[in-house]
């Protein structure tokens, strides 16, 4: 059991384990809307939409996720401006502004004398650098990502359907597609520190992918997203630590894997499910019942 214990024994990979956590939760909760409302291409696109400000902020050696959620919601802004405008459609405005974003970090982090190193940190993250400040921070957004959600519960699910009911219903459907921006928003910046912006759709939809084949309402998705997640994070870093492999990397590895799993086993069962039923309807004609003793 060395395996399991001695890891838990180093302070920094017990900090990355509550931060996993935190952030897990934080994805199951706003993945789950993603993957409903058909929005990874704009999580992926906010998460490349943070690394001009994460590198504006590596080279003056300012905060990171300071300068990551400064740049994060001027890209959100960004795709809302131009969808407001209606000139160009929401997938060419993510793609012109995602491929721009990149571009603009890629050149400043270039000016860096450590430029490999940050690079590495955008693009992966550093999920054993977690500190209790960081803590700290993702708990806040925790609380944040939960009211939130709480609050444009409704709105959330009449705009999914359909917009004209939700602003008949007087849910605003303008004001919970802004508040639903703003919390995939939320959820990049959390994860930033765990898996970097080039992985983060994956600890983002993963979960709530695997979730989605066995839970059919939105709350019981969150919530088997969110445990999905934090089985991620425990099998990612439990990897990274015995097999010396990059963290951020090995996390959205298992997430991706636990959903792969997840769909082979509710395939599985929906087969044998399926293979039985010729069988009961058979014995419904005849009169006889499963398991009765003749």
């Amino acid at each position: 059991m060395s395996w399991l214990i001695d890891p838990l024994s180093a302070d920094f990979f017990v900090r990355a384990l509550l931060g996993g956590v935190l952030v897990a939760v934080i994805c199951g909760v706003v993945g789950t809307w993603v993957v409903i409302r058909g929005m990874a291409f704009l999580g992926e696109a906010i998460g490349h939409g943070m690394l001009p400000g994460v590198a504006l902020a590596t080279v003056l050696g300012a905060p990171v996720l300071l300068g990551g959620a400064v740049s994060a919601v001027a890209m959100s802004a960004a795709i809302g401006a131009l969808q407001r405008r209606g000139r160009l459609s929401y997938d060419t405005s993510i793609g012109l502004l995602f491929v721009g974003m990149l571009s603009l970090g890629v050149i400043i982090v270039s000016h860096s004398r450590s430029f490999a190193t940050d690079a590495t940190v955008m693009l992966f993250g550093d999920v054993l650098a977690i500190d209790t400040g960081d803590l700290v921070l993702l708990a806040v957004a925790l609380v944040i990502t939960i009211v939130v959600a709480t609050t444009f519960h409704r709105g959330f699910v009449a705009s999914a359907f359909d917009r004209r009911i939700a602003q008949t219903l007087g849910l605003r459907p303008q004001m919970a597609q802004v508040a639903l921006v703003g919390l995939v928003t939320l959820a990049v910046v959390s994860s930033y520190q765990a898996v970097g912006s080039l992985l983060v759709v994956g600890l983002l939809i993963a979960p709530a992918v695997a979730a989605r084949s066995w839970a059919t309402r939105i709350p019981a998705t969150m919530v088997v997203a969110s445990l999905v997640g934090m089985l991620a994070v425990a099998v990612g870093l439990l990897a990274s630590w015995n097999a010396g492999t990059a963290a951020g990397a090995s996390i959205a590895c298992a997430a991706i894997l636990l959903a792969a799993v997840s769909a082979a086993l509710r395939g599985a069962l929906d087969r044998a499910r399926r293979s039985r039923a010729p069988h009961l309807t058979s014995d419904a004609h005849t009169g006889d019942r499963v398991g009765a003793p003749s």
